[in-house]
């Protein structure tokens, strides 16, 4: 009998939770499994970025929406550096309703754009409107379905490139695990390689999904009224998507917010009750952690909030060495387990939290309108 996250399979599918328990707890093979693609195809795919790559002045646009977005955000700082050209993270739900703020005619353009489904109506549009608007425009598809309309559309195009994930990260649950992650992974794998790091946050996670899971599973059953996640750097997307995945799997009864350990003193901090969690995601540079460590020390002496937890790579069993970006990946896979304990505690279907249908796993109800630009627009 095959057992998730501390539940038997038939337990599991009784709880309508088979699937979330399993797409997370799969993730450390998916990843390894991932760089694996990412070289197999590495000849073709070299071939076909290294001319766009010589051009100084290519503008690249990491782009998704929702989870995948956040991808984006948590990716470009990091790419930013590695590469020493400039990253953008711009989601489509900002490209599709304001393309002329965000495209540029003149500028030679790569977009990165992710997708789950592959199929979501912002996503197809964001590729009509970049070949509609920019005169020399290519597009890099990382997604987990074959079947997809990204897929199927781009895959015989001259001036796109399909990157298929592992067929089992096309998620069936409702909230972005596996899929996000594996995304995430492929996108380092291609433009900033670190085999060793990601060896390293795979047995780390491996080890969460082990010796942690008991804990973790505790820790959930604490009746707080908000969560409150922050994270510095490439960790706010971290953040951002650690509080998607707790609003997503407990149907919004949990209400749960992000934010920078700094910009956090800056208003948000009046959040804070003695309801209230907090989730601080420590980063592994000296320089930045002394900003976090002093926010610690001053949660303390308010004596306000109900847990303060600072997630610490080293204190999950990892190396001090390991950089932020790839550290993000075990900080995520720990709140999801998280979320979903919290899901199943509350009596919600992780695998279908919204059956009245407010919200879908692939966006529903969405018009894309024609695009003609303004003249009269300032």
């Amino acid at each position: 009998m095959l057992n998730y996250l501390n539940y038997s399979e038939s337990a599991l599918k009784e709880k309508g939770a088979f699937w979330t328990a399993k797409e997370i707890t799969q993730q450390p093979d998916a990843w390894l499994e991932t760089s694996k693609i990412v070289d197999a195809n590495n000849e073709q795919l070299s071939a076909w970025l290294k001319p766009l790559l010589a051009k100084n002045n290519l503008r690249i646009i990491l782009t998704g929406a929702g989870t995948s977005a956040y991808i984006g955000d948590t990716l470009a700082p990091h790419l930013t550096k590695e590469n020493k050209r400039q990253f953008e993270s711009i989601s489509t739900t900002n490209i599709v309703s304001n393309p002329d703020l965000y495209l540029v005619k003149e500028i030679p353009t790569l977009m990165v754009s992710y997708g789950r489904s592959g199929s979501s109506p912002e996503s197809i549009a964001t590729i009509d409107l970049a070949n509609q608007i920019i005169d020399e425009c290519y597009h890099l598809i990382i997604t987990c379905n074959p079947e997809g309309v990204l897929s199927l559309r781009c895959a015989q195009e001259a001036n796109a490139f399909v990157l298929l994930m592992p067929l089992r990260t096309h998620d069936q649950s409702f909230a972005m695990t596996s899929s996000f992650s594996s995304m995430y992974v492929a996108t380092l794998c291609v433009f900033a390689p670190a085999a060793q790091q990601l060896e390293e946050v795979a047995r780390i996670a491996k080890h969460l999904l082990t010796d942690h899971v008991t804990e973790i599973q505790r820790q959930a059953t604490s009746s707080v009224s908000r969560l409150i996640f922050l994270g510095s750097g490439c960790l706010k997307g971290i953040a951002q998507e650690a509080s998607l995945k707790c609003l997503e799997l407990t149907s919004g009864q949990v209400p749960s917010f992000f934010e920078s350990p700094l910009g956090f003193r800056h208003g948000p901090k009046t959040l804070v009750n003695e309801d209230t969690e907090i989730i601080i995601f420590m980063s592994q540079a000296g320089y930045t952690s002394g900003y976090e460590k002093d926010l610690l020390v001053e949660l303390n002496a308010n004596n306000k909030a109900r847990n303060l937890l600072a997630l610490d790579i080293e204190a999950l069993g990892g190396r001090a060495s390991l950089s932020d970006v790839w550290a993000g990946l075990p900080y995520v896979v720990y709140c999801q387990m998280m979320a979903f304990y919290k899901s199943v505690n509350l009596g919600i279907s992780p695998d279908n939290p919204s059956p009245s249908g407010e919200v879908n796993r692939v966006v529903k109800g969405v018009n894309i309108y024609p695009f003609v630009k303004d003249s009269s627009a300032a």
